[in-house]
């Protein structure tokens, strides 16, 4: 799973910011705006009203 999401990383954008996005366990991470969006069922939530913000120490 994680090696198909990795030849996608450059064209993902963050929809809020449109920074980069990272992968990191289970989650598209965008250090920009400070937000994660899951990976559910293989299927990545690249929703706004879905992501989650970074706690201080994921940063």
């Amino acid at each position: 799973m994680k090696n198909n999401f990795k030849k996608i990383l450059n064209i993902l954008a963050c929809p809020k910011c449109k920074g980069d996005l990272e992968l990191k366990d289970n989650w598209f991470v965008c250090y920009q705006c400070k937000l994660k969006y899951p990976i559910k069922n293989e299927i990545p939530i690249l929703l706004i009203e879905e992501a989650k913000e970074l706690k201080s120490d994921e940063r």
